[in-house]
């Protein structure tokens, strides 16, 4: 069993729930962005929910079944079409041999996940079968033309259901539950205050290293003058950090005064104090953030 990837849009990776604990050779936990999304397609087919799928961003893909499979789409809602049928997202279908799937560009979120029966089965590397685009570890971005294998149907058959509940992905303002950081006393009182108080924009720089964030331009107070950005979060230490420790979550300041998320793929170290560290729980969120979408921290 195979799938033929005829079209692999902006961007489309191999993810599983990645390699955690691997810090102390320098390598980072990668896997899925929206682990929620990842675990249900898996659950939808009967697979273990560490299985690995196909992270898909911003739709544009397409790919031909090889033989007769089970699959699923969750994640991000757009067109999906099955020889040119409409087919539900959150559900187990039936493909036939030689059938293509396609997805389109979603209206809401960011990262479809293309589960199939049975798990994607390249091999693994540390353990794990996700792509890390930062250190090139793990597979490489899906290419038009590729292959990707299969493994074996598991024992348990595909669940029977009727309905999946599955909770809207989130629209405008979204609110992220953060810790204080550890370098929190490195930020002036008011900055503290401004990044729990303040709403954030999602800067289209972003990527699966890190989720980059713009501070949300205020109206001017003068007729017909431009919109001009809120203060930077302003550091009560100036002094060069060492570099040292980091984890998925972690909230970065740079010398911009411009905080960035860690994701998956971050580095194991970084030289910028952290102001805040997102609460797992959290983190699934900015798998499905479109730019210019904005963020609320709150003190968790």
């Amino acid at each position: 069993m195979s799938v033929r990837i005829l079209d692999p849009g902006p961007l489309a990776v191999i993810e599983d729930l990645g390699r955690p604990g691997l810090a102390d050779i320098g390598v980072s936990p990668s896997g899925a962005l929206d682990r929620g999304a990842l675990r249900l397609g898996n659950r939808l087919l009967g697979n273990d929910e560490g299985c690995a799928g196909i992270e898909i961003l911003l739709g544009g893909f397409a790919a031909r079944f090889e033989a007769p499979a089970w699959f699923a789409v969750t994640g991000a809602l757009g067109v999906l079409e099955l020889d040119g049928r409409p087919v539900d997202p959150h559900d187990a279908v039936s493909a036939e041999a030689g059938t293509t799937l396609r997805i389109g560009l979603p209206v809401s979120g960011v990262r479809s996940y293309l589960t199939v029966r049975g798990g994607v089965d390249v091999p693994r590397s540390l353990g794990s079968r996700s792509a890390d685009v930062l250190s090139a570890l793990g597979p490489g971005r899906l290419q038009a033309g590729d292959v990707v294998p299969v493994g074996e149907h598991p024992a348990v058959p595909v669940p029977l259901l009727d309905f999946v509940p599955v909770a809207p992905l989130p629209e405008g303002v979204v609110e992220v539950r953060a810790h204080r950081g550890p370098r929190a006393d490195w930020f002036l009182p008011s900055a503290i205050e401004a990044f729990y108080g303040r709403e954030w924009e999602l800067s289209a720089e972003g990527n699966r290293v890190g989720a980059r964030l713009d501070p949300v331009r205020v109206p001017a107070h003068r007729a017909g003058a431009e919109p001009r950005p809120s203060p930077a979060l302003e550091r009560a230490i100036l002094s060069e950090l060492p570099s040292e420790a980091m984890i998925t979550g972690a909230v970065q300041v740079s010398p911009d005064g411009r905080p960035t998320v860690l994701l998956a793929d971050h580095p194991v170290t970084g030289g910028y104090p952290v102001i805040a560290v997102v609460t797992d729980a959290s983190l699934d969120l900015f798998a499905q953030l479109r730019p210019g979408q904005r963020v609320a921290f709150r003190h968790a």
